[in-house]
């Protein structure tokens, strides 16, 4: 199933040809980003996270559903973005660089902050010096809204204070810092693409929303954690037309940009949303489930974009509204759990 069959924006046509690298391709978000790019007529480069089973991650369903003429143009490396040895050749003359590889299961981080600083930072530290010694004409960093901690006003633009409240959070503030300097002191062109909240198909059973479905259509009730906090919730193949969008605007170099849809909702609503779309409404529900993930100083409360430089900057806005993505988000999961030796498990969730 494909997410990407709205008409192209005025972007796609100037990735036809183009080579592109994209980091982390194997993932939620970078696995629709390669496809979106395929489709534009880009030859893309996609480093994978290795692993001894030679897996691609969500690549492999790109080979079900795009054609073969298309899948063509997809080259992927298995390696890591911690090893700066491995980045040269793979970014060499690239026209632009998508950095998406990075740890962001905020509960992990708690664990074992070291193994994030070592991707998130020093990861992102190679991607840079690669970018800066092997002539990429772009570099397109992925950052997340976690990096402002609970909103301090509403909405929240691109210079809202930083406030990391999760050893992920700081990571991403590093790197997002380093990308930035490199621009300022090495005239690197860079552009840091900011969502909010991403969800869609493809999304790892650890987030809030494909938690919710998985256990609405396999469970005799649904356990969930804290259900106040609001986050901005963005489609994924809008957060995708984003990161084209940055990539095809020259004005966008030095720029940090948000992507978001200007509109928060409670992890409350979206849970009723979601119940009320499974057609699951009279499930019991569990929620505040005794075991915290998050420490309690910890709560990202509210996260609420302000889209408006990305509209101006880019001509890019959202257009996903959220009960139309959560419905193409429960038949993507229905097909997942309806294939043979799916490997998907329900989990309980606490934000």
């Amino acid at each position: 199933m494909t997410t990407h069959s709205l008409p192209s924006p005025h972007w796609a046509p100037w990735y036809a040809g183009k080579r592109v690298v994209v980091t982390g391709a194997g993932g939620f978000i970078g696995s629709h980003l390669v496809e979106a790019l395929l489709q534009a007529g880009a030859h893309v480069t996609a480093l994978v996270k290795y692993n001894s089973s030679n897996h691609w991650g969500h690549l492999e369903v790109l080979q079900k559903i795009l054609p073969e003429a298309v899948c063509a143009h997809l080259h992927v490396v298995l390696g890591d973005v911690a090893d700066p040895y491995l980045l040269g050749p793979v970014v060499k003359d690239a026209d632009v660089v998508f950095h998406l590889a990075a740890l962001i299961g905020i509960p992990y981080s708690y664990l074992a902050p070291q193994h994030y600083v070592q991707t998130n930072v020093q990861g992102t530290l190679n991607v840079l010096e690669a970018c800066r010694n092997h002539g990429v004409g772009r570099l397109i960093h992925t950052s997340t809204s976690e990096v402002y901690g609970t909103a301090q006003y509403t909405p929240m633009e691109e210079t809202h204070p930083f406030n990391a409240q999760s050893p992920y959070a700081a990571t991403k503030v590093a790197a997002d810092q380093l990308v930035q300097s490199y621009h300022t002191s090495f005239a690197l062109p860079t552009t840091i693409v900011r969502p909010f909240n991403t969800y869609g198909p493809r999304q790892s059973a650890r987030a809030f929303i494909p938690t919710v479905i998985s256990q609405a259509l396999t469970q005799p009730q649904v356990e969930v954690g804290h259900l106040a906090p609001q986050r901005d919730l963005l489609f994924v193949s809008d957060t995708v037309q984003g990161f084209l969008a940055a990539g095809a605007c020259l004005g966008a170099v030095g720029h940090t940009v948000h992507l978001g849809t200007g509109t928060t909702h409670s992890m409350q609503a979206v849970l009723h949303t979601v119940l009320r779309l499974c057609g699951k409404e009279a499930l019991p529900v569990q929620a505040e489930a005794p075991e915290r993930v998050r420490p309690e100083a910890s709560e990202v409360d509210v996260l609420l974009c302000h889209p408006a430089k990305a509209k101006a900057l880019l001509g890019w806005q959202a257009t996903v509204g959220l009960e139309e993505g959560l419905r193409q988000t429960i038949a993507a999961f229905e097909a997942t759990l309806a294939g043979e030796g799916h490997s998907y498990k329900p989990q309980r969730y606490a934000i």
